[in-house]
């Protein structure tokens, strides 16, 4: 779900060139989520090979990931670990909504409406640990690093990000800025238009959010930040203060500044309920440490097993073989710039 603030949230279109020449920490799960949603037949059905497995997520990854590597932009992949026990809850909820979006798919399919079928059919879209370990082995063979978390992919990217490690982190989701993000890139796709569930196309841009930007414009500090977070919902307290929406959350945490007089507001008032710990999700967000102390390298392509790899699921030899040798462009392009060019 993420944390909903995008309406006061303060954003600036950038182009790839923008980009060139800076690493960026990529939220994997937030990424693949994205290529089993979009990368679908008319009717809802993901990419699949003759055995009925699903290849979505690795067409995605191949041919996104070149795009970017020839606009000279760095990839690091940074793969979720153990989800906090508190996000119970909220892995409830969802698998709640897909049962219910599995259901309205068949009574769709049932009456052959195409369309439902594929709205319906991206709202219970799984990332199971086949697709984890198959994305994992595509972008190793590509070259491109991947960092486990032991928890949360986005906040782990976002403590590469704070280590000086990364550039940016890239996520759809703005949970990042709340772990501290110093600058967090949505929309990282050559698309410029993107179809929703409901079939009409809008147009996308990239954007770079900045984290010192946001908080000036809003005139908080980062505590304040997570507080506000916290008050309209986040994935452990799901619908957050009911009644509470971006900007009525942000003139509370302006008038009482402090973590503990904004949740005494909440508890006394008589128009509010506090149902949740709002002191273990502060913590959450406001001590997360880089578990990542290893280097991140960057290695050669490994062409022999990229093609082993998407030939074994049923991939087209032939733009497998044009999509290697646009990275061996890549590749060269990025020797010529030398590593001292990236960061």
């Amino acid at each position: 779900m993420g944390i909903q603030i995008s309406e006061i949230v303060s954003k600036k279109e950038i182009e790839l060139s923008d980009l060139r020449g800076k690493t960026i920490a990529i939220d994997a799960f937030n990424a693949i989520y994205q290529f089993l949603s979009t990368i679908r037949q008319l009717d809802g059905t993901p990419l699949q090979d003759r055995e009925g497995r699903i290849t979505s997520h690795l067409s995605g990854l191949f041919y996104r990931n070149i795009n970017l590597l020839l606009e000279g932009i760095k990839l690091v992949y940074v793969f979720d670990g153990k989800a906090p026990e508190m996000k119970f809850k909220e892995r409830k909820r969802r698998e709640e909504l897909k049962e219910i979006a599995r259901e309205k798919y068949e009574k769709a399919k049932s009456r052959e409406d195409i369309a439902g079928m594929r709205k319906y059919s991206q709202q219970f879209v799984k990332i199971d640990d086949e697709i984890v370990n198959e994305s994992k082995e595509l972008l190793e063979a590509m070259g491109i690093p991947v960092v486990q978390a032991v928890g949360e992919g986005e906040a782990e990217a976002t403590a590469l990000a704070r280590a000086d490690k990364v550039w940016a982190a890239a996520s759809q989701d703005y949970d990042v800025l709340m772990y501290g993000a110093p600058k967090l890139i949505r929309n990282l796709t050559l698309a410029k238009r993107r179809r929703t569930s409901s079939g009409q196309y809008i147009d996308i841009h990239i954007e770079l959010i900045e984290f010192e930007d946001v908080l000036n414009k809003l005139g908080i500090n980062q505590d304040q930040l997570i507080c506000l977070g916290i008050l309209v919902g986040t994935d452990y307290n799901p619908g957050g203060v009911k009644g509470i929406g971006q900007k009525n959350a942000l003139k509370i945490v302006q008038k009482y500044q402090y973590p503990v007089r904004i949740f005494e507001y909440i508890e006394k008032s008589e128009k509010y309920e506090l149902d949740f710990d709002w002191q273990m999700i502060y913590e959450h967000f406001k001590k997360y440490k880089c578990c990542s102390n290893e280097e991140i390298k960057f290695k050669k392509v490994d062409e022999e097993r990229v093609k082993e790899i998407l030939l074994g699921r049923d991939f087209s030899e032939s733009r497998i073989d044009s999509g290697l040798g646009r990275l061996r462009e890549a590749e060269e392009k990025g020797k010529q710039r030398g590593l001292g060019d990236f960061t």
